[in-house]
């Protein structure tokens, strides 16, 4: 609102004025050091104040409930300014500020409760400070009292926060700006901070669009069990909005009474329907069912306790104590086809007040063509209906293997125990049953399918073990993870009853429009929320099926994806914290679900995101190991998108652009524990290796490559087809020798193929420096010949086969003259870089962008090469080496992306990657 330089009177009652930038806003008034300064030394909740007044020549005083703060400016204009804009913000806020309970933050720098306060050490500082975690901000006081009186020192925005754990009781928290060293009293209490600001930062990068809303309803502006202004947390099935303290109580009740989700972080459940049902139906409407009969004494309120709040919604939710009772209740029958006929008209009250009271959501309709409440509310158009159904199908919605499955024995369960027990089990009307035996009628437990989140098909024997109580051998185990973040374990000892009993599970719950996943032999099967192409805004739920090293997902709207090649990827990332957030970069556009003309784009992020721990660290194990290399063949490496080993495309990549003109390239032999080392790390994930001029010498890297090839399974050529490639090499008509290779060539496998084109392209290259490195094509020939072979080089037909190809190349692989020039611009860029570059300590691949120091000047420019992985802070610390900077203790350095018009530029999270 207003910022300006004001000489500051110090608190003592000094004379001596310091120079203070100061900030007024519509929250704060703040004075820092420099108008440059991203903290505050100082600042004062402009709820705080009481009055302002003139105190003399240019000076005036800011006068709160407990201190005064006297400021002189420039002029006396200037000083009456500061007092109108002072005066009339402070009788807005007031005008405006409810009324405060015993119960509201006392420093009145926050909105709502502190998530978590108390004392820490902070670098910097003599003594401790007073730390306060609210909402989406962290707030520094010099002690408890200062807090209490909400006199303020700063506070941090931490949408530009991260944590970082440093030792046994220290973490940092980072900004772009600065960062914040703290020390905790022991390591316990470390880990309850890093664990508040974590969810502090969670929250500061939420979206407040949806909750804004569902406020717009007066009703949804409070709770509905407490009445908290300002509730961010609703049950979605329930159809009420409630406050974080309530929320937490509902999740005791389980997930098949209430579904708790966040307004502002669970972004990804608020369809457009499940907002319109929340506008329409609000708390008002749903107190009207759920609370028509409370008794005032049992009433809570936003000061009630815990207890007390678990107490109120057993009694109200689970029990039904409260409710208004539907004049059919008790009778089953008639709710049922009262809820048929509900459904069909845009009465939400009556559908609750049926549901509620015993109606079925899977009820039998008697109409063949919509046999499902559920249908009949689509069949007529009532999407809010739909919505409300959906949110409450407490058995299965489709069914499940009713009949086929309706009381066969599944021999053992395992229930949060070491050992197997042996169970008899049933899948019917959508619950998974399992009894102590077939003659009991009561169930030890059971599983809704609406509940599972995930099923996993275990490899053959992994838990194959016998036991006490198992004394036969389990061929097959298959896993079932719910909604309340448990896992179930079941075992047959037939393979193919177990696919059997997965497949009528997962039928049961997999989404209609998601069945065709069903017919995939899938590892792992289940639902998710993703983020992909041109639409980040919303995430959407997605089923996924992972088959093999495949991924397949199907979107919420039913349209398939195209399938994701996980070895093809160009990165995979699962960056560690609360959200569980997997980034899957991919070379292929995700066909269907973005504009045709993106999809030919080499580059297209997918991000996936669990809203449980259990069983998306699951998915996240499971598609990095599918995404890396299995095997010693050719087909089970990781590939680039044009099914080259990616192994083999970083070694080659690296000695084109730092070996072509190194003398005896390939013939030379780098150091043996070097080169196991690297091709160990290659093999385990290429995508993590990255190949440095001046840590990795070209020798090792090109000994690499040949011992690749040497110890390849099958070989390049196929142990079927290497000795039809070695007689080639005896027809004396040399295009007959070409005819005979390229037959040949088309017979290999595609990856077999797309490698040896890769490779004999690459030595096409080295030949043409053979002046530098005195590697010609009779010599690349000798030894790659025995290596592409696996022979032991006595008989010189491997080395003839290779000369050869390198010699016809452009016949055999069909290269055409644009392939040609294209290849040679290249080498000359390549060369035309190395001549240039004065460093020696460039990176394989990837971009050479231009970075300024400070400013942009020609003297400050650096030319870098900067690779897919690069991050922010190795940037910088590059450029800092380069210019020879050392960097002091209270030097904070930051990298900041600046568009081409220079426009527009923001600070890049240090973490963050720079392209």
């Amino acid at each position: 609102i207003r910022a300006g330089w004001l000489d500051k009177n110090p608190p003592q009652g000094s004379y001596i004025y310091q120079k203070r930038w100061v900030k007024l806003d519509a929250d704060y008034l703040r004075y820092f050091d420099s108008e440059k300064d991203a903290y505050s030394k100082r600042l004062i909740p402009v709820s705080s104040i009481s009055r302002v007044t003139s105190v003399g020549d240019q000076k005036f005083e800011v006068i709160t409930n407990n201190r005064n703060f006297v400021f002189r400016a420039e002029s006396d204009a200037d000083r009456n300014e500061w007092i109108r804009t002072l005066q009339q913000i402070a009788e807005e806020r007031k005008s405006k500020a409810p009324e405060r309970t015993s119960m509201s933050l006392a420093t009145e720098g926050a909105t709502e409760p502190a998530d978590k306060s108390g004392f820490l050490e902070l670098r910097g500082f003599k003594h401790k400070l007073f730390v306060v975690v609210a909402g989406d901000k962290v707030f520094l006081y010099k002690n408890a009292e200062d807090y209490r009186l909400g006199i303020g020192i700063t506070y941090i925005e931490m949408n530009v926060g991260n944590v970082k754990e440093v030792d046994r009781r220290g973490f940092d928290l980072t900004t772009p700006y600065r960062i914040f060293s703290f020390s905790a009293d022991s390591e316990q209490e470390k880990e309850e901070w890093v664990e508040a600001m974590q969810q502090s930062i969670a929250e500061a990068l939420s979206n407040s669009e949806v909750a804004e809303r569902i406020w717009a309803v007066e009703s949804n502006r409070s709770c509905a069990d407490c009445g908290s202004p300002k509730p961010d947390w609703a049950s979605i099935n329930l159809c009420v909005v409630i406050c974080k303290r309530c929320a937490g109580e509902h999740r005791g009740l389980g997930p098949g009474i209430t579904k708790v989700r966040s307004l502002k972080m669970d972004r990804k459940v608020w369809t457009e329907e499940l907002i319109k049902l929340f506008q329409q139906f609000g708390n008002v409407t749903a107190n009207e069912f759920w609370a028509a009969n409370v008794p005032p004494s049992e009433a809570i309120s936003p000061t009630s306790s815990s207890q007390e709040r678990r107490r109120f919604l057993i009694a109200k939710y689970r029990e039904g104590k409260y409710r208004h009772y539907h004049p059919l209740f008790g009778n089953q029958e008639e709710l049922d086809r009262a809820l048929c006929v509900a459904v069909t008209t845009s009465d939400l009250k009556e559908t609750q007040a049926l549901l509620f009271c015993g109606a079925s959501v899977t009820c039998d309709t008697r109409d063949s063509q919509c046999p499902t409440p559920l249908a009949l509310a689509e069949r007529s158009g009532q999407r809010l209906q739909m919505e409300f159904l959906l949110h409450n199908k407490t058995s299965g919605w489709f069914g499940g293997c009713v009949g086929q499955a309706e009381r066969r024995g599944l021999p053992s369960a395992l229930l949060c125990r070491a050992e197997f027990s042996r169970r008899w089990c049933t899948l019917q009307d959508g619950v998974l049953s399992y009894y102590e035996n077939d003659r009991n009628a009561l169930p030890n437990g059971e599983i809704r399918v609406e509940e599972i989140v995930c099923l996993v098909d275990n490899p053959p024997h992994t838990h194959g073990q016998a036991s006490l109580f198992l004394p036969h051998r389990l061929e097959s185990t298959f896993e079932v993870y719910t909604e309340a973040e448990r896992l179930y374990l079941f075992g047959l000892e037939s393979p193919d009853s177990a696919r059997e009993w997965l497949k009528s599970v997962a039928k049961s719950f997999v989404h209609p429009r998601a069945e065709e996943l069903l017919a995939l032999a899938f590892e792992r099967l289940g639902r998710l929320h993703y983020k992909g192409g041109l639409t980040l805004e919303r995430a959407q739920e997605g089923w996924f099926a992972l088959a093999g090293s495949t991924l397949h997902v199907c979107s919420e709207d039913g349209q398939r994806q195209e399938p994701l090649q996980l070895r093809k990827l160009q990165e995979l990332c699962a960056p560690p914290g609360p959200a569980f957030l997997a980034v899957v970069d991919t070379q292929w556009g995700l066909g269907g679900a973005w504009p045709p003309a993106e999809a030919s784009r080499a580059g297209r992020t997918l991000y996936i995101q669990g809203e449980r721990k259990l069983d998306f660290l699951g998915w996240v194990h499971a598609i990095q190991k599918a995404a890396g290399s299995s095997g010693d063949t050719l087909w089970e490496q990781q590939l680039t998108e044009s099914d080259v080993p990616l192994l083999v495309d970083r070694c080659i990549d690296y000695i084109t652009q730092c070996g072509l003109t190194s003398e005896g390239i390939y013939r030379k032999s780098g150091q043996n524990s070097k080169t196991t080392s690297l091709l160990e790390a290659l093999q385990r994930d290429a995508r993590r290796v990255r190949l440095k001029e001046g840590e990795h010498h070209v020798d090792d890297v090109a000994n690499t490559l040949k011992r690749f090839f040497r110890d390849l399974g099958d070989g390049l050529f196929t142990r079927q087809l290497a000795p039809d490639w070695l007689w080639a090499t005896t027809l004396e008509d040399e295009k007959a020798k070409v005819s005979e290779y390229r037959q040949l060539l088309g017979a290999l496998p595609p990856v077999n193929r797309a490698t040896l084109k890769a490779l004999i392209n690459h030595l096409f290259r080295v030949q043409c420096f053979s002046g530098e490195n005195q590697m010609n094509t009779h010599n690349l020939a000798i030894v790659f010949g025995p290596t592409l072979f696996q022979t032991d080089g006595k008989d010189y037909k491997a080395g003839h086969v290779v000369e050869d190809l390198i010699n016809h190349y452009v016949e055999i692989f069909n290269v055409n003259d644009q392939e040609m020039k294209k290849q040679q611009d290249e080498i000359m860029a390549i060369m035309k870089m190395r001549e240039a570059s004065s460093s020696g300590m460039q990176q394989a691949g990837d971009f050479i962008c231009t970075v300024y120091l400070e400013e942009k000047k020609t003297e400050t420019e650096q030319h870098v090469k900067i690779p897919a992985t690069m991050t922010a802070e190795e940037l910088t610390f590059e450029i800092l080496d380069r210019r020879k900077i050392v960097m002091k203790e209270k030097d904070y350095w930051s990298c900041f992306e600046v568009n081409e018009r220079e426009e527009a530029e923001r600070p890049l999270h240090y973490l963050e990657k720079v392209l």
